[in-house]
């Protein structure tokens, strides 16, 4: 078989195909890398915000607004934020009028379910001037209940407290059922009024 090629063409070809060929190998193999460096890290961090004061609203009314100095997302199978540097809550009744509000050191929030997790040295204070405090508070959005697992402490606006091993509550904190509790109360000298 003749070549079209003469032998000192394909001396001087035939490194310049060969190393062709190996970049384009080699591209590959770089690419299968990034994309398994890319599968590797989809479960850090996507998004880092600093400053962060969000309105909630539905229908055109305020619900509520979520202020934090940091709030870190989290791309993963079920996606999450947090709040590792402090957070606070306040609560909007339908004519924008303020109803309560909750602050703590941190909050995971899950995006999915619509919770939001609040860890250490949790407050929470309704319109009425009650306070709750406790070392977790759990909002679920969907279902309109604050709760918590762990130890509260409840001030009423009129003087009583009351601590529990764990609560229950509506989403405005008004009606709480309180699990294992202790208190003291104010007892009216007329029963009557």
């Amino acid at each position: 078989m003749q070549s079209h090629f003469p032998k000192s063409l394909w001396r001087r070809f035939l490194p310049v195909l060969t190393l062709g060929v190996l970049s384009i190998a080699a591209c590959e193999n770089d690419l299968d890398v990034i994309k398994k460096i890319a599968n590797m890290n989809s479960g850090l961090a996507i998004d880092t915000t600093r400053g962060v004061d969000v309105i909630y609203s539905d229908s055109a009314i305020v619900k509520g607004r979520l202020q934090t100095p940091l709030l870190i997302k989290y791309s993963v199978e079920k996606p999450y934020d947090i709040m590792p540097d402090g957070v606070k809550v306040i609560f909007f009744d339908k004519n924008g009028k303020e109803e309560g509000t909750i602050v703590a050191d941190s909050a995971v929030q899950l995006e999915n379910e619509s919770i939001t997790k609040f860890y250490k040295n949790v407050v929470a204070t309704t319109v009425k001037g009650d306070t709750f405090k406790s070392d977790e508070l759990i909002w679920d959005q969907p279902k309109k209940i604050i709760y918590s697992n762990k130890p509260v402490e409840i001030h009423t606006a009129d003087g009583n407290v009351f601590n529990g091993v764990s609560f229950k509550s509506d989403d405005k904190l008004e009606n709480p059922e309180i699990q294992s509790g202790t208190g003291a109360g104010y007892v009216s000298e007329n029963p009557m009024q």
